[in-house]
């Protein structure tokens, strides 16, 4: 009797997974690729030079799974420059982004993916979680925050910005899938050498896409690291506040200049809501004066925008 193969299916999925000096998180990163629902998926590991056990891991993870191919930057370049060496070799049709200290629930791709191929769009988004430290030495997942399910939840197909321009304040890489058409039509890429790269590339995509599809379920649980050694995390230093009140700056511009006042209209909002109290509260306990400076020309600039007058907490910084 002769014993029939099936041959492996043909990946529809890449998803790029930039990574420095996160050994102590990868294989988590990794292990939920592996335990995706959906397994026609390819995964390009960037290794942007890290110093310490990260390449290896990423070498035998593809030396154990063919799905799995490896890149070594020589020495550190940043994430968008690992993201965008990634892109460079994706052949599917859509590809995904994971950050290397983060990890997927085991249907985001299913979710995901089986959207943008029901729905015919362009891009999916769906809702994620923080992982947070614990009182064992390890990381609890969190509760879906409000302004993750106001761009998620309830589900839709075939959106645009002009019916539900709250999904604007979905703004990370690392939660969506997207037709490698749109990215290849667009001619889009990662800013190389600033922090946030993904604020503008995301208002880039909803501005673009032909349509988008939203899901409510969480796709991706994000680490806030203990040691708090995450960009995300170093707001306190002022040239990361410059590059992350400059992508801030520059979304809301891609809405403005593309004729999308009421999604341009919600970031202000959710930025004056959400971003800036916590930075208010840095400056005020600043050593330099150019930290308050800077803080307090963007504070200035969103105040003029907003309807409505800036929360007490956010009001301080008019005078900077």
């Amino acid at each position: 009797m002769i014993e029939r193969v099936t041959p492996p299916r043909a990946p529809v999925v890449t998803v790029i997974v930039p990574g420095y000096d996160v050994a102590e998180f990868a294989p988590e990163a990794l292990d939920s690729l592996r335990a995706q629902t959906l397994e026609d998926w390819t995964a390009v590991l960037v290794d942007d030079g890290s110093t310490d056990g990260t390449g290896a891991i990423f070498d035998a993870a593809a030396a154990d799974d063919p799905r799995f191919r490896v890149v070594h930057h020589r020495s550190q370049s940043g994430l968008s420059a690992a993201r965008n060496t990634g892109l460079d070799l994706v052949e599917t049709p859509f590809v995904a982004f994971l950050d290397a200290d983060d990890r997927y629930t085991p249907r985001a791709l299913e979710l995901l993916v089986g959207a943008v191929t029901e729905s015919g769009s362009d891009v999916a988004v769906g809702a994620y979680v923080r992982l947070r430290p614990d009182a064992v030495g390890g990381y609890a997942a969190g509760d879906v925050q409000p302004w993750v399910a106001a761009a998620t939840d309830p589900a839709r197909r075939g959106a645009t910005l002009e019916d539900h321009p709250d999904v604007a304040g979905n703004i990370v890489a690392w939660s969506k899938v997207s037709r490698l058409a749109l990215w290849k039509r667009t001619g889009l890429r990662f800013p190389v050498g600033k922090a946030y790269e993904d604020q503008i590339v995301a208002q880039e995509m909803y501005t673009q896409a032909r349509g988008f599809d939203v899901i409510p379920e969480v796709v991706v649980e994000w680490r806030e690291r203990a040691d708090g050694s995450s960009i995300t995390q170093q707001k306190d230093g002022l040239p990361v506040l410059r590059d992350y009140l400059e992508a801030l700056a520059g979304g809301i511009a891609v809405l403005d200049a593309a004729g999308h006042a009421r999604a341009a209209a919600s970031r202000v909002h959710l930025i004056l809501a959400m971003d800036l109290p916590p930075l208010v509260q840095l400056g005020r306990e600043h050593a330099d004066p150019a930290y308050r400076a800077a803080l307090g020309d963007f504070v200035r600039s969103l105040a003029a925008r907003s309807p409505s007058p800036v929360s007490p907490p956010v009001a301080d910084a008019l005078a900077w």
